[in-house]
């Protein structure tokens, strides 16, 4: 069985994956959608390392988001705000973003990860590091 935190990390990203579809269907500039395309299917791949260790220790894969969770609060907003602007919805990118990061970074400083789950979630830090300062490079670019 997976650890909570592995399980809690993979719906965070799940989540995020959500967050992104919303973005690319609320937004208005044609560039912003490219943006966020990209990204969806990046992390839709990290999504798919999670899945795949959860599969190999014979847990449930993550195929539909917390609901109740935070982040998913966070990136549902995103919908609402995207009526307003796009700049809205880059800072809620950009607050989603780094929510995932700092999580990810809390689950490999602490010490609650199985060895195999602790590599797989050091190689999708990477890509989750890209998606922060992607996040940071969309606000700025909205200012």
């Amino acid at each position: 069985m997976s650890s909570t935190v592995f399980k809690s990390l993979t719906d965070t990203t799940f989540d995020s994956v959500e967050g992104y579809r919303q973005a690319i269907d609320k937004a208005d500039s044609p560039q912003l959608k490219q943006a966020f395309g990209q990204r969806l299917q990046q992390r839709e791949r990290t999504l798919e390392q999670m899945n795949a260790e959860l599969e190999r220790q014979g847990d449930e894969l993550v195929t539909k988001g917390t609901v109740t969770g935070e982040v998913h609060q966070m990136w549902a907003g995103i919908t609402s705000l995207f009526e307003d602007d796009d700049e809205s919805a880059a800072e809620r990118v950009e607050e989603g973003e780094d929510y995932i990061k700092g999580k990810f970074e809390s689950a490999l400083e602490g010490d609650d990860l199985h060895a195999d789950e602790r590599q797989v979630v050091q190689r999708c830090y990477d890509e989750i590091c890209q998606g922060e300062r992607f996040g940071d490079m969309i606000e700025r670019q909205m200012d």
